[in-house]
Protein backbone atom coordinates (compact mmCIF):
# COMPACT_ATOMS: atom_id res chain seq x y z
CA UNK A 1 0.00 0.00 0.00
CA UNK A 2 1.41 3.54 -0.60
CA UNK A 3 2.69 5.95 2.05
CA UNK A 4 2.15 8.76 0.20
CA UNK A 5 -0.25 11.36 2.03
CA UNK A 6 -3.61 11.68 1.11
CA UNK A 7 -2.94 15.39 0.00
CA UNK A 8 -0.13 14.60 -2.04
CA UNK A 9 0.22 15.20 -5.71
CA UNK A 10 -0.20 12.54 -7.57
CA UNK A 11 1.83 14.16 -10.30
CA UNK A 12 4.50 17.11 -10.14
CA UNK A 13 2.85 18.23 -13.94
CA UNK A 14 -1.22 17.93 -12.96
CA UNK A 15 -2.44 21.76 -13.53
CA UNK A 16 -4.35 22.67 -10.39
CA UNK A 17 -7.05 24.81 -12.62
CA UNK A 18 -7.79 22.22 -15.37
CA UNK A 19 -11.42 22.52 -15.90
CA UNK A 20 -11.49 18.87 -17.10
CA UNK A 21 -9.98 16.88 -14.47
CA UNK A 22 -10.14 19.65 -11.54
CA UNK A 23 -6.44 19.71 -10.52
CA UNK A 24 -6.86 15.60 -9.67
CA UNK A 25 -4.89 14.39 -13.08
CA UNK A 26 -6.93 12.35 -14.35
CA UNK A 27 -10.69 11.35 -15.63
CA UNK A 28 -13.60 8.83 -15.23
CA UNK A 29 -16.00 7.40 -17.78
CA UNK A 30 -18.04 4.38 -18.85
CA UNK A 31 -16.45 1.72 -20.71
CA UNK A 32 -19.27 -1.04 -21.22
CA UNK A 33 -20.19 -2.10 -18.24
CA UNK A 34 -17.52 -0.92 -15.65
CA UNK A 35 -16.15 2.80 -15.24
CA UNK A 36 -12.42 3.17 -15.99
CA UNK A 37 -9.95 6.15 -15.31
CA UNK A 38 -7.44 7.68 -17.55
CA UNK A 39 -4.49 10.37 -17.08
CA UNK A 40 -6.25 13.89 -17.72
CA UNK A 41 -4.83 15.53 -21.38
CA UNK A 42 -3.63 18.24 -18.57
CA UNK A 43 -0.87 16.19 -17.32
CA UNK A 44 2.68 17.04 -19.08
CA UNK A 45 6.20 15.08 -19.08
CA UNK A 46 6.99 14.88 -15.45
CA UNK A 47 9.52 17.62 -14.00
CA UNK A 48 11.83 15.27 -11.86
CA UNK A 49 12.38 12.16 -14.07
CA UNK A 50 11.24 12.86 -17.30
CA UNK A 51 8.97 9.99 -17.22
CA UNK A 52 11.48 7.85 -16.35
CA UNK A 53 9.84 6.66 -13.14
CA UNK A 54 12.79 7.03 -10.90
CA UNK A 55 14.77 10.15 -10.16
CA UNK A 56 18.33 10.81 -8.12
CA UNK A 57 19.18 13.50 -5.54
CA UNK A 58 20.23 16.68 -7.76
CA UNK A 59 24.16 17.30 -8.45
CA UNK A 60 24.73 13.40 -7.53
CA UNK A 61 24.60 10.78 -10.37
CA UNK A 62 26.30 8.14 -8.35
CA UNK A 63 23.20 8.22 -5.88
CA UNK A 64 20.69 5.66 -5.22
CA UNK A 65 17.48 6.26 -7.45
CA UNK A 66 14.31 6.16 -5.72
CA UNK A 67 11.02 5.73 -7.61
CA UNK A 68 9.77 9.12 -8.80
CA UNK A 69 6.27 10.46 -7.44
CA UNK A 70 4.66 10.75 -10.81
CA UNK A 71 4.11 6.88 -10.87
CA UNK A 72 1.89 7.67 -8.13
CA UNK A 73 -1.10 8.38 -10.32
CA UNK A 74 -0.42 5.68 -12.81
CA UNK A 75 -0.51 3.41 -9.95
CA UNK A 76 -3.97 4.82 -8.79
CA UNK A 77 -5.78 4.91 -12.15
CA UNK A 78 -4.72 1.10 -12.54
CA UNK A 79 -6.25 0.13 -8.96
CA UNK A 80 -9.13 1.72 -10.19
CA UNK A 81 -9.77 -0.11 -13.52
CA UNK A 82 -9.16 -3.10 -11.47
CA UNK A 83 -12.22 -2.26 -8.66
CA UNK A 84 -14.80 -3.58 -11.07
CA UNK A 85 -16.66 -0.38 -10.68
CA UNK A 86 -19.86 0.02 -12.41
CA UNK A 87 -20.32 1.69 -15.70
CA UNK A 88 -23.59 3.63 -14.78
CA UNK A 89 -21.45 4.90 -11.28
CA UNK A 90 -18.34 6.33 -12.94
CA UNK A 91 -18.52 9.60 -12.07
CA UNK A 92 -20.43 9.15 -8.64
CA UNK A 93 -19.07 11.20 -6.30
CA UNK A 94 -19.66 13.36 -3.10
CA UNK A 95 -19.46 16.45 -4.72
CA UNK A 96 -23.06 18.57 -4.76
CA UNK A 97 -22.60 18.16 -8.89
CA UNK A 98 -23.02 14.50 -8.68
CA UNK A 99 -25.35 13.72 -5.28
CA UNK A 100 -27.64 15.97 -4.27
CA UNK A 101 -28.55 14.51 -0.90
CA UNK A 102 -32.41 15.59 0.86
CA UNK A 103 -32.06 16.72 4.37
CA UNK A 104 -32.76 13.30 5.36
CA UNK A 105 -29.86 12.06 4.04
CA UNK A 106 -27.40 14.62 6.03
CA UNK A 107 -26.70 12.70 8.97
CA UNK A 108 -25.71 10.07 6.48
CA UNK A 109 -23.29 11.92 4.43
CA UNK A 110 -22.09 13.10 7.39
CA UNK A 111 -21.10 9.53 9.29
CA UNK A 112 -19.12 8.93 5.56
CA UNK A 113 -17.06 12.11 5.56
CA UNK A 114 -15.76 11.17 9.35
CA UNK A 115 -15.78 7.56 8.10
CA UNK A 116 -12.97 8.80 5.31
CA UNK A 117 -11.58 11.61 7.02
CA UNK A 118 -10.88 8.89 10.08
CA UNK A 119 -9.28 6.02 7.58
CA UNK A 120 -5.49 5.07 7.95
CA UNK A 121 -3.59 3.12 6.03
CA UNK A 122 -1.30 2.20 8.71
CA UNK A 123 -3.97 0.36 10.89
CA UNK A 124 -6.61 -1.95 10.99
CA UNK A 125 -9.90 0.06 9.88
CA UNK A 126 -13.40 -0.21 10.98
CA UNK A 127 -15.88 -1.25 7.98
CA UNK A 128 -19.28 0.88 7.01
CA UNK A 129 -22.65 -0.78 6.16
CA UNK A 130 -24.89 1.44 4.23
CA UNK A 131 -28.94 0.43 4.65
CA UNK A 132 -32.06 1.63 4.17
CA UNK A 133 -34.79 1.55 1.38
CA UNK A 134 -34.23 1.21 -2.18
CA UNK A 135 -33.37 4.51 -4.42
CA UNK A 136 -31.90 6.03 -1.45
CA UNK A 137 -28.41 6.69 -3.15
CA UNK A 138 -26.94 3.75 -1.03
CA UNK A 139 -24.84 2.38 -4.01
CA UNK A 140 -23.67 6.09 -5.43
CA UNK A 141 -22.27 6.47 -1.69
CA UNK A 142 -20.42 3.00 -1.42
CA UNK A 143 -18.48 3.62 -5.05
CA UNK A 144 -17.86 7.40 -3.48
CA UNK A 145 -16.44 6.28 -0.95
CA UNK A 146 -14.50 3.61 -3.32
CA UNK A 147 -13.20 6.07 -5.37
CA UNK A 148 -11.79 8.13 -2.92
CA UNK A 149 -9.73 5.46 -0.86
CA UNK A 150 -8.28 4.01 -4.04
CA UNK A 151 -7.02 8.42 -5.02
CA UNK A 152 -6.70 9.46 -1.94
CA UNK A 153 -5.42 6.79 -0.59
CA UNK A 154 -3.87 3.93 -2.66
CA UNK A 155 -5.41 1.46 -1.44
CA UNK A 156 -6.32 -1.97 -3.54
CA UNK A 157 -10.28 -2.51 -3.60
CA UNK A 158 -12.96 -4.54 -5.48
CA UNK A 159 -16.63 -3.50 -5.78
CA UNK A 160 -18.76 -6.66 -6.35
CA UNK A 161 -22.84 -7.05 -6.33
CA UNK A 162 -23.77 -10.49 -4.59
CA UNK A 163 -26.13 -11.78 -6.92
CA UNK A 164 -23.50 -11.10 -10.00
CA UNK A 165 -20.52 -13.06 -7.54
CA UNK A 166 -22.92 -15.98 -7.22
CA UNK A 167 -23.85 -16.16 -10.51
CA UNK A 168 -19.80 -16.13 -11.46
CA UNK A 169 -19.22 -18.99 -9.16
CA UNK A 170 -21.37 -21.24 -10.42
CA UNK A 171 -19.82 -20.73 -14.24
CA UNK A 172 -16.59 -21.07 -12.57
CA UNK A 173 -17.85 -24.11 -11.21
CA UNK A 174 -19.08 -25.27 -14.54
CA UNK A 175 -15.97 -24.83 -15.91
CA UNK A 176 -14.49 -26.70 -13.50
CA UNK A 177 -12.72 -23.65 -11.17
CA UNK A 178 -12.53 -23.71 -7.41
CA UNK A 179 -14.13 -21.36 -5.23
CA UNK A 180 -10.84 -20.14 -4.13
CA UNK A 181 -10.42 -19.41 -7.93
CA UNK A 182 -12.90 -16.43 -7.55
CA UNK A 183 -12.64 -15.54 -3.88
CA UNK A 184 -8.82 -15.10 -3.31
CA UNK A 185 -8.72 -12.14 -4.74
CA UNK A 186 -11.65 -11.14 -3.22
CA UNK A 187 -9.96 -11.59 0.19
CA UNK A 188 -6.67 -10.00 -0.34
CA UNK A 189 -7.43 -6.40 -1.66
CA UNK A 190 -7.07 -3.96 1.15
CA UNK A 191 -11.20 -2.68 0.75
CA UNK A 192 -13.89 -5.04 -0.64
CA UNK A 193 -17.34 -3.46 -1.18
CA UNK A 194 -20.19 -5.43 -1.31
CA UNK A 195 -23.43 -4.16 -2.98
CA UNK A 196 -26.56 -5.75 -2.20
CA UNK A 197 -25.43 -7.90 0.68
CA UNK A 198 -28.28 -10.64 1.66
CA UNK A 199 -29.97 -10.06 -1.78
CA UNK A 200 -30.24 -13.87 -3.08
CA UNK A 201 -32.67 -16.78 -2.36
CA UNK A 202 -31.31 -17.68 1.10
CA UNK A 203 -29.78 -21.06 -0.02
CA UNK A 204 -27.50 -22.90 1.87
CA UNK A 205 -24.76 -22.21 -0.90
CA UNK A 206 -25.24 -18.60 -0.75
CA UNK A 207 -24.77 -19.12 3.49
CA UNK A 208 -21.34 -20.87 3.01
CA UNK A 209 -20.00 -18.38 0.03
CA UNK A 210 -20.63 -15.43 2.18
CA UNK A 211 -19.41 -16.96 5.41
CA UNK A 212 -16.27 -17.95 3.50
CA UNK A 213 -15.73 -14.28 1.87
CA UNK A 214 -16.32 -12.51 5.46
CA UNK A 215 -14.13 -15.05 7.38
CA UNK A 216 -11.41 -15.07 5.35
CA UNK A 217 -11.33 -10.96 5.31
CA UNK A 218 -12.19 -10.71 8.79
CA UNK A 219 -9.10 -13.29 10.00
CA UNK A 220 -7.27 -11.23 7.63
CA UNK A 221 -8.04 -8.07 9.32
CA UNK A 222 -9.10 -6.09 6.00
CA UNK A 223 -12.13 -3.42 5.57
CA UNK A 224 -15.61 -4.07 4.70
CA UNK A 225 -17.80 -1.58 2.95
CA UNK A 226 -21.45 -2.97 1.65
CA UNK A 227 -25.02 -1.67 1.14
CA UNK A 228 -27.70 -3.32 1.96
CA UNK A 229 -31.57 -3.32 2.00
CA UNK A 230 -32.34 -5.30 5.34
CA UNK A 231 -31.77 -3.31 8.76
CA UNK A 232 -29.53 -3.95 11.46
CA UNK A 233 -31.53 -6.03 14.54
CA UNK A 234 -32.20 -9.01 16.40
CA UNK A 235 -33.53 -12.22 14.34
CA UNK A 236 -37.41 -12.59 13.48
CA UNK A 237 -36.35 -16.54 12.94
CA UNK A 238 -38.28 -15.29 9.31
CA UNK A 239 -35.53 -15.78 6.73
CA UNK A 240 -37.45 -15.52 3.22
CA UNK A 241 -36.11 -14.72 -0.44
CA UNK A 242 -39.08 -12.62 -1.09
CA UNK A 243 -38.07 -8.88 -1.96
CA UNK A 244 -41.05 -7.40 -1.94
CA UNK A 245 -42.57 -8.28 1.44
CA UNK A 246 -44.10 -5.64 2.84
CA UNK A 247 -42.09 -5.47 5.88
CA UNK A 248 -38.18 -6.58 5.05
CA UNK A 249 -36.42 -9.12 7.41
CA UNK A 250 -33.81 -7.95 9.49
CA UNK A 251 -30.29 -8.54 7.77
CA UNK A 252 -29.10 -11.30 10.08
CA UNK A 253 -31.99 -13.74 9.00
CA UNK A 254 -30.48 -13.06 5.40
CA UNK A 255 -26.79 -13.65 5.76
CA UNK A 256 -26.66 -15.69 9.37
CA UNK A 257 -25.73 -15.49 12.61
CA UNK A 258 -22.26 -16.08 12.25
CA UNK A 259 -21.50 -13.59 9.33
CA UNK A 260 -23.99 -11.07 10.99
CA UNK A 261 -21.96 -11.34 14.40
CA UNK A 262 -18.63 -10.44 12.60
CA UNK A 263 -20.23 -7.63 10.76
CA UNK A 264 -21.38 -6.28 14.10
CA UNK A 265 -17.53 -6.48 15.42
CA UNK A 266 -15.64 -4.98 12.78
CA UNK A 267 -18.57 -2.43 10.70
CA UNK A 268 -20.40 0.26 12.01
CA UNK A 269 -23.99 1.26 10.68
CA UNK A 270 -25.28 3.80 8.56
CA UNK A 271 -29.00 4.21 7.85
CA UNK A 272 -30.11 6.08 4.92
CA UNK A 273 -33.66 7.63 5.08
CA UNK A 274 -35.41 10.34 2.56
CA UNK A 275 -37.61 9.81 -0.55
CA UNK A 276 -36.81 7.10 -3.49
CA UNK A 277 -34.74 9.24 -5.62
CA UNK A 278 -35.69 7.38 -8.51
CA UNK A 279 -39.06 7.15 -8.13
CA UNK A 280 -38.56 11.15 -7.83
CA UNK A 281 -36.87 11.10 -10.84
CA UNK A 282 -39.04 8.90 -12.84
CA UNK A 283 -42.23 11.45 -11.65
CA UNK A 284 -40.40 14.45 -12.71
CA UNK A 285 -40.10 12.55 -16.72
CA UNK A 286 -43.72 11.31 -16.11
CA UNK A 287 -44.46 15.41 -15.79
CA UNK A 288 -42.88 16.82 -18.97
CA UNK A 289 -44.72 13.97 -20.89
CA UNK A 290 -47.86 15.30 -19.50
CA UNK A 291 -47.51 18.71 -20.76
Amino acid sequence: MSSFSAYTPLHPSIQPGCPLCKGQGYRTRADGEHAIAERCSCVGKCSFCGESGWESPPGDRWARRTRCRCGELNLRIERFNHAGVPGRHANSTRSPDSFKPSRDVMEAMSTVSKYLSGYKTTQENLGLILWGDVGRGKTHLLVAMLRELIFRHGVTARFVEFSHLLADLKSGFDRKEGVSTLLDPLVKVDILAIDELGKGRNTEFEYQILDELVSRRYNAGRTLLATTNYPPGPSTGRATGDLVAETLPPLIDRVGERVYSRLQETCDFCQLRGEDYRAKIAARGHDRLAR
